[in-house]
């Protein structure tokens, strides 16, 4: 028979027993769980995808924000710092050495009769106003964003890191609060001249006849010509979708994906015909208006509308 002694012993020891049953946790709580890499449960491809993850640890609630790179990261940046600076670089010097090239062979398409020193209003000065106000922010915006792919290469060698971080940064401010007069911009082009600019059977002969920059022949055309109507849709579908995704990624937007690069270039050419590629026609945004004989070659059939209305300034030519 057990003592009084020993039975308060075992009793003790059973208590205890029970105690840290209750209170101390499993053995399954205190050991992570194992995967078995040969069950037939777990993916090889899972495996191998996880393994080329950098991760760690994060009290943010997105568990996403753990991981610090992954492979679809890594080929972003070769895209980014490799691929997209030859195409960038085919698309922006193609289109300068292609409109060099045109200038050398064609050179400034001129007035064929000569000024008339008759006038009449092709843009009004609110056109202009946006007109201006969109191309500066544009330009601004380009450069800016272009920055971000070929600055660091070209931009670095010449002016040193800490300048070109310094340019940089003020390269980012620009572009963040120039996207706001540029997206107003757009909007104001799109609502101001829309009704001049639904393709009609007069832009496919315009077309077809090289309008009046390949070859000699000028076609009719109203106040916007086939040409003229591309790059308005290019500029409100181009800019627009710039705008959308560039403020979806919280306000910078960065015109440096293919699709900007191939706007930039087609404003380039833009810039060309404006400037140094037609005579006469940097006038119609500069001071808002065009020489009779101007219009009359480039858009006779808009000349004839305003001519009927009156809007042509300036002595009628004698008889």
């Amino acid at each position: 028979m057990p003592t009084n002694a020993s039975l308060r012993v075992l009793l003790a020891a059973l208590m205890l027993a029970l105690v840290a049953a209750f209170t101390m946790p499993s053995a399954s709580a205190q050991q992570p769980t194992q995967v078995n890499p040969r069950a037939e449960s777990v993916n090889e491809k899972e495996l191998l995808k996880e393994l080329q993850k950098i991760q760690g640890r994060t009290t943010l609630p997105d568990t996403r924000s753990r991981v610090l790179e992954q492979p679809d990261g890594r080929a972003w940046r070769e895209f980014h710092q490799v691929t997209l600076r030859w195409i960038g670089a085919i698309a922006i010097l193609g289109m300068l050495g292609l409109l060099l090239l045109f200038y050398l062979i064609r050179g400034m398409v001129r007035i064929e009769n000569g000024r008339s020193g008759r006038t009449l209003v092709r843009f009004n000065a609110f056109e202009r106003f946006v007109h201006w106000m969109t191309a500066a922010s544009f330009v601004v915006l380009a450069l800016s964003g272009l920055n971000i792919t070929f600055g660091g290469v070209l931009l670095t060698p010449l002016i040193g890191p800490v300048a070109f971080a310094e340019w940089s940064q003020w390269a980012k401010y620009a572009h963040n609060y120039l996207s706001f007069p540029f997206t107003l911009g757009v909007i104001l082009i799109f609502l101001m001249w829309i009704a001049w600019n639904f393709p009609s059977g007069t832009d496919v002969k315009w077309i077809a006849q090289g309008g009046g920059i390949v070859g000699d022949k000028h076609p009719p055309a109203r106040r916007f010509n086939a040409g003229q109507k591309m790059i308005y849709w290019v500029v409100v579908l181009g800019g627009g979708a710039a705008a959308i995704t560039g403020y979806l990624l919280m306000f910078p937007f960065f015109a440096t994906d293919i699709a900007g690069m191939q706007f930039i270039a087609i404003m380039l050419a833009h810039i060309y015909i404006g400037t140094v590629g037609m005579q006469g026609a940097f006038e119609a945004m500069g001071r808002g208006e065009v020489d009779v004989n101007w219009a009359r070659q480039h858009h006779s059939l808009w000349l004839e509308s305003e001519t009927k209305k009156g809007h042509v300034r300036g002595p009628a030519p004698a008889e």
